[in-house]
Order: structure tokens, then C-alpha cells, then sequence
């Protein structure tokens, strides 16, 4: 092999970290003679497909082409000033945030902080959001932010069943409710037994309309723009023993009464306004409070405050986070991430402006809706609510969709609810020229001296009197400067993929490069409404088609929706789809969902949330699917089956032989077979769920696809199906193409833009003229927005582009290579617990440390915190095997860089030896101590039974770029039985 063998060129060569001297050696080390020997050794022949003849995926290019690309789909879009309202507004992302955070690495690459000691820089953060957004709803407890506010919404109805008195099936719907959530509702509830009644706040509820009704939930201000009190409706569902929820605007309770100071016992809703850009609809954080009392009924994560080994405050997650791997089949939720990027900038804007920049910027922005109003009045335009707060309601009986017309052609987006009713919505963008340009539109040569002289539609008797954001980090970095030095100060407390290798098995922590990420800001994907027309989304559109014609042929489906907005969300779209196969054939009684006892957690808690029973499968000693007990469960629930969910390559890293078989069972008793995707870097480009069984998937763009994950957050998990499962995808009622409405047939199909020139994708007439035909999504919605969280797609199709057939292809060798590699090296220290019939793993492999604890007493807990000290994030801990580390390397890492985790593992092994021969006592030594934090090793005088050197710098090389973490081991027992989930002050842990 020459130095010209070893020459990267390409992106694929820049992304895949080991180069081809590299991987000859690490193939020595395994015990092959090429990469291609090796997968087809590990790959059962059963599914391996030779080179795929990939039609719709065009040859890889380079960085400089892709962006050019990007750029000429980005100019299908037009920008104009999004006034649609709906729970969509336009913002000022401060620069420093947006510089800051979302475009830097050290906070776009972490990973969720499931080590809490190496994570107290995104923690603080999100114990900023969950203040933020206490304060502003009056709640006791909110949560770290949820995927969105119609999902949000979703949630609280869930909780409210579970936490309610009332033994009845109904949920009070306000009839103001955003209309995407009333979608969701429906669809939603529709699955486990829930039946929506609407109602209006103004009429009240009566005895009557309570009665067997475990909960409500209110808009406010309502879709309409409707400033409603809702006390009265609240006091009336808590005298029947119900709940009452409210999905509240942020900035509006600036200036409103907050839910709290209602009496309510939840608070949903978002916080996209709060610096997030529009981005055609995600990815935003939604969020979710409680009162006193229902903290342990939250659903996601909930970040709380405990103490390390040293006394000191320190920040970690708490146990109900962790709720769907504890539950499973008994879980009330399975959303088991966050939007955590999206919740650190929305909790920066409030640090940033502070409470009397939150109120300043609501009360501009209600005084533009009020001077909107003065104008239309004058105008001779009805203003149908005399109380509002940022939305108008404006009757022009059959007029509404030339008004919506002339007002785009003056270059703003109104929102047309009827043939008589527009909508229209202020912001923080809004401007006094924006105001007289929309009252002209609307008849009136209004002057700015109106916009001057306007007051806001609030009510006095709702006016907010109790105060918000009072501890002092919404006081202390006003100025950029502070701002700045603020944010540096969280991410130096973090490990990050900046720093160095993340080793999370089932998590594929892989390079997220620079050109991938560079179109996610550009203010043609950022600055577009989700409910946009279709005329101005074409870019976006295309780039949804490209995505899903290309994810489709990857994995053998026939159709793909990008609206999942999240792994579990894609989980719940597919068994959903399924749910509604079944009901459409009249096949009621099929409602078993099978899962082997090794699946993820969040597998069990999606099937009972679309409205199936969980029946587990044993897995043999070998880690794969148990086919003899398979097939007694079949039998025992014949008929009844409708679906099994498998993950493959198996949760614990192998290619079980038997998939075929498994399918083939599963079909012949009549079901579906859901293969979960998380584990597809592993089989890219050599075999395809859809070909080898698989009725529906998701897929993970936060894993195999380079979306990064934020912190936990954000992340897309589309859902792939066959074309019988097509017409129950997720549809979405104000979707831009009528193909992807809820009801949609195959008389609605549009043609499928991707494989023509990029001209004709632009071009919807041509397009007509030369593409295929797609299929129709017809289910319910699962995410509030159309498309999901589509502002970070350009991350995927930028992946897809660069790398072509053979990158995607050569990105899962190296990932299996990798993997092979590291379990060849570490086996005889820590045995590797699953292997497939040659010996091999996937692309990740399960250590298992429970000899290492017999032996030496030493914990997985130990070699965690241990590797902190030499520099790694550990790997993913206890799953699926309690005492077990499953790693995962993934493609983007170079030689040097598994060397260096080869190295860390054989010191750690050799320190617990030297634990079990007496050499360091059970209770002192650097494993029981680690991580060791600089003051600690500073501080007093030295008494432990081992040196400074060996507590910090256990290898050579290490000082040279230590990562010091902030705080010393955490006390998770004690955080969990005492909740502290909002800023502590100052003072509280100062001894």
C-alpha cells in the first residue's frame, strides 16, 4: 500500500476517520483479509444484497457543490413576513446565542447528559429553561422541554388521565385550540379509548358537560387571538375531580395572568418565540409544567439539583427521565429525549433580555396588534374580539382570500380561516411600517401616528400582577460581553464531540460536519411559516421529496414521511400506521404487540400508546430473538397478533441469522413486522429492512444520518413503510401538498420530485410532466408541523449528497470494522457478552463488566466514572445488559483516537487488579474516586492510598489536553428523592 492508498480526497474520506493503511491494520488485528470479507462473514448471507442498483440517489460531490445545490433549492422558497400566527412567530435570534450555540460545536455534538459529571454545562441550562418557563406559567415544576407544542398538548392530556379522579374516557377540548392540536388530539386519543368533546371557554361548562370527564385543556390567548378567562371553566372541571390544562404563549404571559394564578394543574405550550427561528416548523422546544404534586407524573426529562462526593451543588437528571427503560410495557410515556439545543438558546433569549426585556418586547408587540386593530376599524374591517393579545381575528365576509392575496403580493403572509375570516399576527419583528402596510391592505391610508397612539387589547382584569424571572442569572449577563463569557464558561464544563470520541453504543455519536450544518441558519430555510403556501415552500419541498425518495431506496420501503419529529415519534407513526391497517380490515382484535425482552424501552411504551397490549419475548443465551418461545407466543395469541417490533441489528449489536425466519412467523399469523431503526449505520448499503421483512421502520437522522444531537435534542426519526401501510403515515391537515393531509387517497397523489434535474424539482409543472407518482399519507398527524422539524433536514441531504451510494456503503464498513476492531482488542480484559456465529458484532459491541465486579468489586459505575479522568465520555451504561458497557465508535473515528479508548479500558483493567490484590484499599482508590475534578487534587492535604498523578493523569499524554470535569461523582439517590428542578439560590449549597 503506497502514501496515495492513504490520500483523502473526497468527503466520504474526510468523514470515515480511518484511512485505508488503517483499516489494514485493524483488519490484521481481527483476523481478516479486506473490509468486504469481514461484512460478508458478519452480515447473515440470508439478507446481504449485492452492490444495490440504487436509481434515485445520484453520484456523491463535493462540499463547494452541494452547497451550490443547496443554494438553488433554497431560492425556491420565498421569504416573505410570516403574520399567520397559529403558534408560529417570527423572532430576533440575538446574535451571541446564534453564534454561541447554534452554530458551535461544543454545544451542537454533546450528547445527552446521562453522565451528569461531564454535563453540568447544558444542565445549568436547562435548569435555566425549566425556571424560565415555571416562572412564566406559575407552575411548581417543568419539565427540560418537549418535542413541540401539539405533542406538548398531547402529553398533558395523558398525564391529566393517569393523574385525574375521574374514571371516565372524555377530554374537554377548548374549540379555540390551535387547529394542528386539535389534530393531534384526535388522532391521539382516537388510539387509547379518549373521547374529545369541544367546548367554549365563553359559555362555560356545565355540571352536565363535566360528567365523566377526566380533564380539560384551554388555549390562551386562543387560536383566534381571543383573550378568554379561563377560570371559570378551570373551577368547574375541579369540582367534577378533573384536571385542567392550559397551552399557554410564553411571551403573553409577560402581561396575563399566568395558568398558575388560575388555578391550573398543567401549563403546555412552546417556546419558539423566544429566539428560535421559524425554520418551516421545527425544531422548537416545547414545554411542559406542573403544580405541586404532579412533578412525578412528568413525562421526558426533568433535570434536578443534588450533590457530588465533595458537598457541592451539582445538576443531574432525574430518575423518572429514565422512565420508559425502567416501565417498559407500564411506561405512560415514550418520549425519552428533548429538544435540548433549541431549549438552551430559548432559555439564553430570557437570560439575555431578562424580565423587563420579556415584558418591553410583549408589549410591543401587543401594541402592534391593538394599532392593527385602530387601523382596521377605520378601515370599516370588524375586529371580532375586543380582547386580545397578538392575533386579530378580522371578519371581511367573502373577501378573506383576496385580502390573504394582496397582502402576500405586498409581501406578508396572512392566514385565511374561512372565505369571511382572515388572521393576522404580531410579533417581535413586527414593525410600525409592517402596521400601516397591512392596514392599507386592508382599505385605510393609515399613518404611523396611529401605530404611536395604539393601545394593546389586554384586559385589565387579566393583567399579570405576580413576578417572573426573579433569580439573579436573568439579571447578571445583560451585556454581550457577560452574555459571551456566560456561554463559554457551560461548554467548557462539557465533553462534547469537539473534544473527543463518544463511545455510545445505540446512540451513533458520529461526525456532524461544518458544510452539513452550514445551510440550517441561511434565512431561506430559517425565516419560512410552517402553514406558508405551498408557492412559497417549493424549495422545502423538494428537499422533503429528495429525502424521502432517497431514505426509501436505502431501506427497501416504498414510501418515506419525514414528519416524526423524534425517534419515538417515529416508533409510535409506524405502529399507528399499523393500528389503522388493522382497523381498516376490519381486524379489531388484533391488538398483541411482540418484543423480544432485549428491545429498547421506548419500543413497549409506543406500542401501548397506539393502542396495543405488550407481549415480551425471551431472547436465548446468544442474544437473539427466542424462536421456540416466538412461536409459542404466536400460537398462544393467534388471531390477536398485530404486530412484532425487532431491532436489527439486535439491541445487543449482532446480525441475528434468523431474521427471515422471525418475519416469516410473524406474517403467516397475519401481522406486521416493525424493524426499529436505530441500528441502521450498521447495514447501509449491504441489506434493507423492507427486503428482507419488514412491513415499517423508523429510521434515526440524529444517528445514521449526521443530524447532530444537541445535547438530546433536536432529531428526526422518519417512518418508512410498503405501500399497503402508506394511506395510515402521518398526514397532516394544513400540509402543503394535498397528498399529506389526514383522508388523503391515491386520487390525491402529486408527483415525486426527486431523480429529476434540479430545475424541473423547482419547477411544479414540470415536475408534473416528468415524475412518478408518489404515495398518499392519510393517517393523523404526530408532530404539530406538517414536515416535522424540517429546518435541519438540509444537515441529512447535504450527508446523503456528499457521500453518494459507495460513501453510505464504505461509512458502514468502517463502522463494523471499527466496532470488530475495538471488541479484538478489549475481549481478553472484558469479555465481549454477544458475538454472531463468526465471532463478530455489528457495528457496536456489549463489554461486560460483571466478572470485573466479582473479581475485583469494581462497578460499571467505576469504569464510567474512571474514564472521565482519562479523557473519554464513557459509553452507554447497563443497557440492555445491567453491568454491561455497550460501545460504539462509529465510522468518524480515526486510529489514534480508538487506540487512545483501547489504552484508557487496559489501564482501567490493570487499576482493578491492583484493587483485588490489596494494592489500593476497596474503598480508596482512583476507580471508587474518579472523576477527579482539579480542586480536588489541590485542595488540603493528600491522604489517599494513591497519588495526585494516578488520580489525573493516569497515561502519558494526558496533560497535554485534559478535560478537567466540573464537579466530582453525583449523588443520583439523593437527587431523586428530593426534587429541586428550578435555579436553587445562591446561598442554598454555598457550605
Amino acid at each position: 500500500m503506497t502514501d496515495q492508498d492513504n490520500l483523502q480526497t473526497t468527503f466520504a474520506d474526510r468523514h470515515i476517520g480511518t484511512t485505508p493503511l488503517d483499516q489494514r491494520r485493524m483488519l490484521d488485528a481481527v483476523g481478516y483479509d479486506s473490509i468486504d470479507a469481514l461484512v460478508r462473514a458478519a452480515v447473515p448471507e440470508s439478507i446481504h444484497a449485492e452492490p444495490i442498483a440504487y436509481s434515485t440517489i445520484p453520484a456523491a460531490v463535493g462540499e463547494t457543490e452541494a452547497l451550490a445545490e443547496l443554494r438553488a433549492i433554497a431560492g425556491g422558497n420565498t421569504v416573505r413576513r410570516p403574520m399567520i400566527g397559529l403558534g408560529y412567530y417570527g423572532t430576533h435570534t440575538p446574535a451571541v446565542i446564534q453564534r454561541n450555540v447554534l452554530e458551535n460545536p461544543s454545544w451542537y455534538t454533546a450528547y445527552t447528559p446521562y453522565q451528569p459529571e461531564i454535563s453540568q454545562g447544558r444542565l445549568e441550562a436547562l435548569i435555566n429553561f425549566q425556571t424560565m418557563v415555571s416562572d412564566l406559567t406559575g407552575m411548581a415544576t417543568a419539565g427540560a422541554s418537549m418535542l413541540d407544542e401539539g405533542t406538548a398538548v398531547v402529553e398533558g392530556m395523558l398525564l391529566a388521565r393517569r393523574a385525574s379522579k375521574v374514571k371516565g374516557d372524555t377530554f374537554l377540548v377548548d374549540q379555540d385550540v390551535l387547529p394542528q392540536t386539535m389534530a393531534l388530539l384526535r388522532h391521539r386519543a382516537d388510539a387509547v379509548g379518549i373521547a374529545i368533546t369541544t367546548f367554549d371557554v365563553a359559555d362555560g361548562l356545565t355540571d352536565a358537560d363535566v360528567d365523566g370527564a377526566f380533564g380539560l385543556v384551554v388555549q390562551y390567548p386562543g387560536a383566534s387571538g381571543r383573550v378568554a378567562d379561563p377560570a371559570g371553566v378551570i373551577d368547574r372541571i375541579h369540582a367534577g375531580g378533573g384536571i385542567a390544562v392550559v397551552a399557554a404563549d410564553l411571551l403573553a404571559m409577560t402581561l396575563l395572568k399566568s395558568p398558575g394564578d388560575l388555578g391550573a394543574d398543567v401549563s403546555v405550550g412552546t417556546t419558539q418565540r423566544f429566539g428560535v427561528p421559524l425554520g418551516f416548523g421545527g425544531p422548537h422546544a416545547g414545554y411542559l409544567a406542573v403544580r405541586a404534586g404532579l412533578e412525578r407524573q412528568l413525562p421526558g426529562r426533568l433535570v434536578g439539583v443534588s450533590f457530588d462526593a465533595d458537598g457541592g451543588m451539582a445538576y443531574r437528571l432525574s430518575l423518572q427521565t429514565r422512565e420508559q427503560h425502567i416501565r417498559r410495557e407500564k411506561a405512560t410515556s415514550n418520549i425519552c429525549t428533548a429538544q435540548v439545543l433549541l431549549a438552551v438558546m430559548a432559555s439564553m433569549y430570557a437570560v439575555y433580555h431578562g424580565p423587563e426585556g420579556l415584558r418591553f418586547i410583549a408589549n410591543r408587540v401587543a401594541t402592534m396588534a391593538g394599532a392593527i386593530a385602530v387601523g382596521a376599524r377605520e378601515a370599516g374591517v370588524e375586529v371580532v374580539h375586543d380582547a386580545f393579545f397578538d392575533t386579530l381575528t378580522l371578519r371581511i365576509p367573502g373577501h378573506a382570500h383576496t385580502v390573504v392575496a394582496a397582502a402576500a403580493e405586498a409581501g406578508y403572509l396572512l392566514h385565511a380561516a374561512s372565505d369571511d375570516v382572515v388572521l393576522v399576527s404580531t410579533d417581535e419583528t413586527t414593525t410600525a411600517s409592517d402596521v400601516v402596510a397591512i392596514v392599507r391592505v386592508l382599505g385605510d391610508r393609515v399613518e404611523e401616528r396611529t401605530v404611536l397612539a395604539a393601545s394593546n387589547g389586554i384586559p385589565a382584569a387579566l393583567g399579570r400582577t405576580s413576578e417572573y424571572l426573579t433569580h439573579p442569572v436573568f439579571q447578571a449577563h445583560r451585556s454581550e460581553t457577560r452574555m459571551m463569557r456566560y456561554l463559554k464558561h457551560l461548554s467548557d464544563k462539557d465533553y462534547a464531540l469537539d473534544r473527543g470520541m463518544i463511545p455510545l453504543g445505540s446512540c451513533t455519536m458520529k461526525l456532524n460536519a461544518a458544510t452539513e450544518m452550514a445551510a440550517v441558519t441561511w434565512p431561506e430555510f430559517a425565516g419560512i411559516h410552517p402553514f406558508a403556501p405551498a408557492s412559497d415552500v417549493q424549495g422545502y419541498l423538494t428537499l422533503v421529496g429528495d429525502l424521502e425518495t432517497w431514505l426509501a431506496e436505502v431501506t427497501g420501503y416504498d414510501t418515506v414521511s419525514l414528519q416524526p419529529n423524534a425517534g419515538s415519534q417515529g416508533e409510535l407513526a409506524g405502529l399507528l400506521a399499523i393500528h389503522g391497517y388493522h382497523q381498516a380490515n376490519g381486524d379489531t382484535e388484533r391488538t398483541i404487540c411482540l418484543i423480544p425482552s432485549s428491545a429498547h424501552g421506548t419500543n413497549a411504551a409506543s406500542a401501548v400508546l397506539a393502542g396495543m397490549k405488550v407481549v415480551v419475548v425471551a431472547c436465548d443465551d446468544a442474544g437473539n430473538v427466542d424462536l421456540d418461545d416466538l412461536r409459542a407466543k404466536i400460537t398462544q395469541h393467534a388471531g390477536a397478533i398485530a404486530a412484532l417490533m425487532i431491532t436489527y441489528p439486535s439491541t445487543h449489536g449482532v446480525y441475528e441469522h434468523e431474521i427471515r425466519a422471525i418475519c416469516d412467523a410473524v406474517h403467516d399469523a397475519g401481522g406486521q413486522v416493525y424493524v426499529d431503526g436505530a441500528n441502521l449505520n450498521a447495514l447501509l448499503g449491504h441489506a434493507r429492512f423492507g427486503d428482507f421483512g419488514g412491513d415499517v421502520s423508523h429510521l434515526n437522522l440524529h444517528k445514521t444520518f449526521c443530524i447532530p444531537h444537541g445535547g438530546g435534542g433536536p432529531g428526526v426519526g422518519p417512518v418508512a413503510a410498503k405501500a399497503h401501510l402508506a394511506p395510515f403515515l402521518p398526514g397532516h391537515p394544513m400540509a402543503q401538498q394535498p397528498d399529506r393531509r389526514p383522508g388523503s387517497t391515491a386520487s390525491d397523489v402529486v408527483p415525486a420530485v426527486a431523480g429529476a434535474g434540479l430545475e424541473e424539482r423547482l419547477d411544479s409543472e414540470a415536475a408534473l410532466a416528468s415524475a412518478p407518482q408518489r404515495l398518499a399519507h392519510g393517517g393523523g398527524p404526530v408532530s404539530a408541523a406538517p414536515y416535522g422539524s424540517p429546518s435541519i433536514l438540509p444537515i441529512t441531504w447535504a450527508y446523503v449528497r456528499m457521500m453518494g451510494v459507495e460513501g453510505l456503503t464504505a461509512a458502514t464498513e468502517a463502522a463494523v470494522l471499527g466496532a470488530n476492531y475495538l471488541a479484538a482488542k478489549l475481549r481478553d480484559a472484558y469479555p465481549v457478552l454477544y458475538t454472531g456465529d463468526a465471532g463478530l458484532v455489528a457495528h457496536e459491541c456489549i463489554l461486560d463488566l460483571r466478572p470485573l465486579k466479582e473479581s475485583t468489586g469494581i462497578t460499571v459505575d467505576d469504569v464510567a466514572k474512571r474514564l472521565v479522568d482519562y479523557g473519554f465520555h464513557a459509553p452507554t451504561m447497563s443497557f440492555p445488559v445491567v453491568g454491561t458497557l455497550m460501545v460504539e465508535p462509529t465510522e468518524s473515528e480515526d486510529l489514534a483516537e480508538l487506540d487512545r479508548f483501547v489504552d484508557a479500558m487496559l489501564a482501567i483493567r490493570a487499576e482493578a487488579d491492583e484493587v483485588a490484590a490489596g494494592t489500593w484499599p476497596a474503598d480508596d482508590n482512583p476507580l471508587v474516586g474518579a472523576p477527579h475534578t482539579a480542586s480536588s487534587v489541590i485542595a488540603g492535604e493528600w491522604s489517599h492510598a494513591y497519588t495526585r498523578e494516578q488520580a489525573v493523569y493516569p497515561l502519558p499524554g494526558i496533560a497535554a489536553s485534559k478535560y478537567w470535569p466540573p464537579v466530582r461523582r453525583i449523588d443520583q439517590a439523593y437527587g431523586d428523592r428530593n426534587l429541586v428542578c428550578a435555579c436553587p439560590p445562591i446561598e442554598a449549597f454555598a457550605e
